[in-house]
């Protein structure tokens, strides 16, 4: 597996050694010890997720304020665009954000640790979603960022247009967001 550090270097890419030939392919998505050396820490993932979502949808950007979770996030069928915010206020990298194209063909993942807002819109057909927690998913501690504040300077594909449920298009901007420490 190689292991490649974002622009946020608490914010990590995975890509997995792929073995194919005309039969098709075989690669390991989940190893617990690579996992642990990529990261420097044993992560407990306690849920996984799983979502289907048509071309444009916006999911994001989510965090929860109390039980935060990791994400280890990837793509199973279709191309995701991929966004992590750090909303760690004790971090040098505060309000920064980082992306990634995630996509069934590329087997890219990401880890996005607790502290972070995540969001993905979708650029293919449809996309299926993978994603493994490290806390349980807790409604009542659920928040989201604006996907499109100024301040956040995320470079959205202008390509696609976004559809958002209406809890995400009223987001907070980060300026009015409850963050950590």
């Amino acid at each position: 597996m190689q292991v490649i550090r974002s622009q946020i270097p608490d914010v990590i890419i995975l890509e997995p050694k792929v073995f194919g030939d005309d039969r098709g392919f075989f690669f390991e998505s989940w190893n617990r010890r690579a996992f642990a050396l990529a990261v420097g820490s044993d992560i407990e993932f306690v849920q996984d997720n799983h979502s289907r979502s048509a071309r444009g949808v916006l999911r994001g950007l989510h965090y929860q304020v109390r039980q935060a979770q990791g994400k280890l996030v990837r793509v199973v069928a279709g191309e995701v665009f991929d966004v992590a915010v750090d909303l760690r206020r004790s971090s040098p990298t505060f309000g920064r954000s980082t992306a990634e194209r995630l996509s069934a063909e590329n087997r890219r993942m990401m880890w996005v640790p607790a502290g972070f807002a995540h969001g993905f819109l979708v650029l293919s057909d449809h996309a299926e979603f993978l994603y493994k927690t490290t806390d349980y998913y807790a409604p009542q501690f659920e928040r989201a960022l604006f996907w499109n504040d100024p301040a956040l300077a995320i470079a959205w594909p202008e390509d696609v247009a976004p559809v958002l449920n209406a809890r995400d298009a009223a987001g907070l901007r980060l300026s009015d967001a409850e963050t950590y420490p």
